[in-house]
């Protein structure tokens, strides 16, 4: 499948090739740090079919569980999550599916790290929903 998407602020443009197959959820809390929620969602798209189209995503390292060393992608003007991928020649660019313009056709098919989930995630169904932020009253 054929996706596109882009930083908040439009700066890092990019483009790839990846399989909605192979989307996941991600539970570490590594995650729930970097993304400031409580889980990430997340495609992988091999080197050959990742492209950006603008901008260089600002870099930051983190050490993971295994021991590899895990480069974050991200825009330095709005802080939106691009990829990560390992330190060197990349591979692989698992991307943040919340950057991808075609998200909605992006559902997730796997969880990982679940041992880490925050106990409330399997219960959002059952959560109160508004389909927009509430106006506050005025007094």
């Amino acid at each position: 499948m054929h996706i596109d998407g882009a930083c908040h602020c439009g700066r890092i443009r990019f483009e790839a090739e990846v399989d909605p197959a192979q989307v996941s959820v991600c539970h570490c809390t590594d995650c729930q740090t970097l993304s400031g929620t409580a889980f990430r969602v997340s495609v992988p798209a091999g080197r050959a079919h990742f492209r950006l189209l603008s901008g260089e995503p600002k870099r930051y390292v983190k050490i993971a569980e295994s021991g590899n060393r895990r480069v974050q992608g991200f825009c330095a003007e709005c802080g939106t999550p691009i990829y990560a991928t390992n330190e060197g020649e990349a591979e692989v660019y698992n991307l943040r599916v919340g950057a991808i313009r075609q998200r909605a056709e992006l559902p997730p098919v796997l969880q990982i790290w679940h041992r880490s989930a925050q106990t409330w995630v399997d219960g959002l169904g059952a959560v109160t929903s508004l389909e927009k932020q509430a106006v506050p009253k005025q007094a």
